[in-house]
Parts: structure tokens; C-alpha cells; sequence
């Protein structure tokens, strides 16, 4: 049945919100964390390798489907996944299109919180010098990760990491509660644009430093970030050995490098999670999405391998050195963000105003990112519930600010944090991925999925991209996922189930994930008496 829905006002204006919805803290801090984390170069090669083998032939998928299901009256990843397969088995996949985006914002919004709170004080001067122990103390008092759980709430609504997140909410969801067009849209439109403006000043800034008193130069930072080889690094002061170094061969040789990359594409480029399907099935049939999914990964590719490799890590590598880009220094990928770079921007010429900018921009970046994540579960309570907006909005924002405030208050060692991460960006999403590719490529029928894609196209769809989605890209996948599963699973595992906070983390997942399939079930329900209710509409107007 086909129901009242909303477009795009324009196909610039489904290009940005899905760029947008890509262009993130994936792009401007976690992907500079993961190529430091992975020897700069190599982790390069292998990203770009699972960009073009999974990011972008998904991409398309997910584009495919989702205006399919919007042509058919459904929005919401069970809706359309379960008329794409023409079975109630894509719903319930769906259901984990609800849940990914849903569990994530609830972490993402206080990462967001960070960015907004660090702009703030590079604006107003109150962050203060004081070296990389400094910024790691300060990161460590706003996160709470070494303070006993409940320590971010001891000073109630004074905290200012919690204002932040307080007006982070208060931010996206008035920005959803206006809508697709004049909440979302509208919002793209300017943020996109002056989020690249940002980030190209801050890029300027960043190729036009100055050889360093310790000899190092722009061209080292950007060797360490492009070249998969990298030569051993000795102390100045009595030889000995920082870091090893490795050949061509050993930096592609490591599995955790080419496993994180994969699992990063998903992450950076919002694919897997029900996001790009939920946001183009707002497109109409006369779009031409072939070139508008071309554009948005374009744009988000050119965020990270360009911008981000150009902004962040060559900065770090100047200033810092190799000997700070190494897991044993950074810990995890945020590191280089939130206490690494405040120490460079000090450093820098006019550093607190290119403070203030990446800050700043990190946070438009995130709030892009962000009103995307919920829209999925608001648009299954209105189609599946016939629940209206404002009540789903309501219903959306108590579980999101319930989840947030777990995240908050479980704050020690971030364990909350790491686990809702660890479960959806590192498991679940490689899950729908691989349904969605075989759903298109084989169920579906990649001719069938190909026309779909090429209707309102200027262009034919590549012959090679064809063969890439119906047997590379599932086989990656299941080989990724397969390799995942035997190298880090267990250790994860036992992780988890040694942890009370880690296991009441995953209880809290389960919960939601639920609710979510019990509003499947219902909305399945529904669906199907409206169709035959149409089916006897139909009978009746053929007499």
C-alpha cells in the first residue's frame, strides 16, 4: 500500500544529507587514529582496497534497495528490506538496521559532546598548556575513563561535558523533528560546505608549517601516512631502538590491518547500518542515484584519504614524532584527536584558531552524522506504529537519552563506550552487509537490482561493479567476517564475560534490540492487512 511520503527537495539535497550522513568523526578522527594505529601507509593501501572492493559497490546497493522500498511506500529499513525480498525475513535484517544507528548514537552523542566541549574552550581560551600529559589529564577528567563510575554526575548539570551533551540533543532533535526537507536537508546544505571550508583552511595550515627544530618536515609526515615501509626510529639521546621498522611486504602483512580497515569502511561511510537505504528511499523514481551515490562516496572519500590523511596524522608526525604513533602510545583511535592534536595546535602558528576550526568542525561533522542515526527508528514507529512524529520523536529521545546516560555514568576505563562499539561497528554490521549483498546480487537478481539502479540514469552502471557486487564483495565479506571471528572473537568474548559492566552493556543492547523486533513483528502485521486490504481494492476497480 502505498502511503504519503517525503522527497528531497532536490538531488544536490540527497547527495549532501547522505554525504553528510557519511562525513563524520569517522572521517576527521578516527580514520587518522586508525592509520597511526596501523603504520600510516599500509593501513592506507588496505583501506582504499576495501573501499573500492566494499565501500562503493555497497554503496550502490544500499541506494538501489532503499529507493525500491520508497517507491513502494516504505521508509524504514524492515519496510523496505522486506518488500525488496518479498519476505519477512529482510524485515527482521531490517530490524538491525534500526538497531545499529540507534545503539551507536547513543555513544556517538557524548564523542560529540567532546568535540563541541573542546571548541568551546579553544574559543573562549580555557584550555591550557601544558604538553601531552597536560591534554591527556584534561581527556581523561572530561571521558570520567579513570575516575569510578557515576563521577561525570557528581556535579549534576555543572558538568560541562554534560551541558554539552544536553545541547547536543537538544540540537539534532530539533533538526528532526522539522523533518527530511526542512530539518535535515537544511541543515546539510550550509553545514557540508562550511564544514569543507574548515577543513581546507586547516589542511593550508598544516602544508605550509615550517621544518621543526627537530628536523622533521611536512614531507616526513606525509611519507609516514603514504608509504607502507617505514624505517626503524632510534633515540636522539642514546640510540636505542623506539620504534621497529618494516618493509613493503610486512606492513600489508598484518590481518588486523586489513580487518580494520574493512570493518572502518562501514563505520566512515554509514553503509550496513540502514542509514543510505532509509535516506534514498526518499528519492524519486527520476533520480539519477547512480550518479548521486558516485558523488556522495567522491566527497566522502576525498574527507578521509585527502583531507584527514592531509590534516591530522602529518601534524602529529612533525611535532610529536613517530615514537607517539604507535598503539602503545595512542591506546585507541580517539587518542590522536583529543589529546595529541590540542598539544600541536599549541605548537602551531595561530594554533587555538586552527584549534577552534577542527574542533568546530568536527562537531558539524558529528551533528551530519548524527541526525541521521535516529531517523530510521522514528520513520518504523510512524509506518509500522502509524505513530505520529511527535510521539515517535518522543519515544525515540527517552531510549536514546536512557542509552547515553548509561554510556555516561559507566564511564570508567569507557567500557560501556568500547562494547556498544564493539558488538555494531565490529560484528553486527558486517552481518546486514552480507545480507543486503546477496539479497541484491542473488535473491533480488543483479539484473533485476542493476535496472533498478540505471532507471533515471544518465549513465550505464559499470559492467565491473556488476561482477564486483554479486561474487567479490559477498566473498570479502564472508572471508573478513570468518577471519574476524577466529582472530579476535574469543578474545572479546572472554573480555566481555569477565566484565559485569561489559555484560549489563550487552544486556542493554539486547533489550533495545527487542523492542525493536517486537515493533517488527507489529508492523509486519499491519503491512500485511493493508496489502490485502489494497488487493481487494484493486479486485474491486478491475470489475
Amino acid at each position: 500500500m502505498l502511503r504519503k511520503r517525503e522527497n528531497w527537495t532536490s538531488q544536490l539535497g540527497a547527495v549532501l544529507a547522505v554525504t553528510g550522513s557519511a562525513v563524520g568523526l569517522g572521517n576527521f578522527l578516527r580514520f587518522p587514529g586508525q592509520a597511526a594505529l596501523y603504520g600510516g601507509g599500509s593501513y592506507m593501501i588496505a583501506y582504499l582496497i576495501a573501499f573500492v572492493i566494499i565501500g562503493v559497490p555497497l554503496a550502490w546497493v544500499e541506494w538501489g534497495i532503499g529507493r525500491y522500498g520508497g517507491l513502494h511506500g516504505y521508509n524504514s529499513p524492515p519496510g523496505v528490506l522486506r518488500k525488496f525480498t518479498q519476505s519477512d525475513i529482510g524485515a527482521y535484517f531490517g530490524a538491525l538496521g534500526v538497531l545499529m544507528p540507534l545503539i551507536i548514537f547513543m555513544y556517538y552523542m557524548i564523542i560529540e559532546a567532546w568535540c563541541l566541549q573542546y571548541a568551546c574552550e579553544f574559543l573562549f581560551q580555557q584550555v591550557n598548556n601544558g604538553g601531552i600529559e597536560a591534554y591527556k589529564i584534561h581527556f581523561e577528567n572530561i571521558t570520567g575513563q579513570n575516575q569510578p563510575n557515576g563521577y561525570l554526575l557528581k556535579n549534576g548539570i555543572f558538568n560541562k561535558t554534560l551541558i554539552c551533551l544536553l545541547a547536543c540533543f537538544i540540537v539534532n532533535f530539533y533538526l528532526l523533528y522539522h523533518g527530511i526537507t526542512k530539518g535535515i536537508e537544511k541543515f546539510c546544505n550550509w553545514a557540508l560546505p562550511l564544514l569543507f571550508i574548515f577543513s581546507i583552511i586547516i589542511v593550508i595550515r598544516v602544508l605550509t608549517l615550517p621544518a621543526q627544530t627537530n628536523g622533521r618536515d611536512i614531507l616526513d609526515g606525509l611519507g609516514f601516512i603514504w608509504n607502507p615501509a617505514q624505517p626503524p626510529i632510534y633515540s636522539p639521546v642514546d640510540n636505542t631502538l623506539i620504534v621497529a621498522g618494516k618493509t613493503f611486504i610486512e606492513g600489508l602483512s598484518n590481518s588486523q590491518t586489513w580487518l580494520a580497515a574493512a570493518g572502518h569502511v562501514f563505520f566512515a561511510m554509514s553503509i550496513g547500518m540502514g542509514l543510505v537505504i532509509t535516506y534514498a528511499s526518499y528519492t524519486r523514481r527520476s533520480d539519477d542515484i547512480i550518479l548521486s551515490c558516485g558523488a556522495s562516496c567522491a566527497a566522502n572519500g576525498f574527507c578521509e584519504s585527502v583531507i584527514a590523511a592531509l590534516m591530522v596524522v602529518p601534524a602529529a608526525y612533525i611535532f610529536l614524532g613517530p615514537e607517539f604513533l604507535n598503539p602503545d602510545t595512542l591506546k585507541h583511535s580517539f587518542t590522536i584527536g583529543f589529546y595529541t592534536l590540542p598539544h600541536v595546535f599549541d605548537l602551531m602558528p595561530f594554533g587555538r584558531i586552527c584549534g577552534f576550526l577542527f574542533f568546530g568542525l568536527l562537531f558539524l561533522a558529528a551533528v551530519t552524522s548524527s541526525i541521521s542515526m535516529v531517523q530510521p527508528s522514528i520513520v518504523l514507529l510512524e509506518e509500522g506504529m502509524h505513530i505520529k512524529k511527535t510521539g515517535s520523536i518522543a519515544i525515540v529521545t527517552i531510549i536514546c537519552a536512557s542509552g547515553s546516560l548509561f554510556v555516561f555514568y559507566f564511564s570508567n576505563g569507557t567500557k560501556a563506550l568500547e562494547t556498544f562499539d564493539f558488538i555494531i561497528a565490529n560484528l553486527l554490521v558486517f552481518f546486514l552487509a552480507l545480507f543486503q549483498a546477496i539479497a541484491f546480487g542473488w535473491w533480488f537478481g543483479i539484473d533485476k537490482g542493476i535496472g533498478e539502479l540505471e532507471r533515471g540514469s544518465r549513465i550505464k552502471f559499470p559492467k565491473l561493479i556488476k561482477f564486483t557486487i554479486k561474487y567479490i564483495t559477498p566473498t570479502y565479506l564472508l572471508v573478513i567476517c570468518v577471519a574476524w571471528c577466529l582472530q579476535s572473537l574469543p578474545e572479546y568474548a572472554t573480555k566481555i564475560g569477565g566484565d559485569p559492566i561489559r555484560r549489563l552493556s550487552v544486556l542493554v543492547i539486547a533489550v533495545v534490540f527487542l523492542f525493536i523486533c517486537i515493533i517488527t513483528t507489529i508492523a509486519i502485521r499491519r503491512w500485511k492487512k493493508e496489502e490485502l486490504i489494497q488487493a481487494e481494492i484493486s479486485k474491486t476497480d478491475s470489475i
